[in-house]
């Protein structure tokens, strides 16, 4: 047995340690793909110029800036699903893989509802194929930041320095929407 499969037979997801861990995760990697996507794909001027400007708030509305803030609720969703199915995500050696792959087919492209880039949204809106095709690599980037960080932390919980860096990251990464509605409302 190597190492890599002797730690994750050892490491015991409880749910705090899932719900904790999923809330940060989300957290940082909705955030910082958030703000990657919005500079490189110029999310301003897509939002306000494409068919999108029906449904989506500009990226200057003050909910938008306070979105990241949300985020540790959608976190305690995901965290209750994955602990859930830990055995799946988190004890096999590709189980990031699995997590990626259900969070992109049921959470991305086979969604209830018609979202764009979703197979329901292709079918059922009247966006071009362009619209739904266009925000798929922030989310679908995202899922995969999520499902490696996760996987990673919840199978080394010996490694305190991440413990510390991960919640040092949220923490400055949550203080600068509230930093930012602020200085807005000043």
């Amino acid at each position: 047995m190597t190492d890599s499969n002797l730690a994750l037979n050892q490491v015991k997801v409880t749910l705090p340690a899932a719900l904790i861990k999923t809330v940060v995760t989300h957290s940082i990697t909705y955030f910082l793909m958030g703000i990657l996507a919005s500079t490189m794909f110029d999310y301003a001027t897509w939002f306000a110029e494409s068919n999108l400007n029906v449904m989506m708030r500009p990226v200057s509305d003050p909910m938008v800036m306070a979105g990241p803030l949300f985020q540790p609720i959608r976190g305690v969703l995901f965290g209750v699903v994955f602990y859930l199915l830990r055995e799946q995500f988190f004890e096999r050696k590709y189980g990031w893989l699995i997590m990626w792959f259900v969070l992109v087919i049921m959470g991305i492209i086979n969604t209830f509802g018609p979202t764009p880039g979703s197979i329901e949204g292709m079918l059922y809106t009247i966006f071009p194929l362009e619209i739904h095709l266009r925000g798929l690599p922030e989310v679908i980037f995202q899922a995969l930041l999520l499902s490696l960080i996760l996987y990673y932390w919840v199978n080394h919980p010996q490694q305190k320095w991440l413990n510390w860096v991960m919640g040092l990251v949220f923490l400055v990464m949550m203080a600068l929407p509230v930093l930012g509605l602020i200085t807005l409302a000043a």
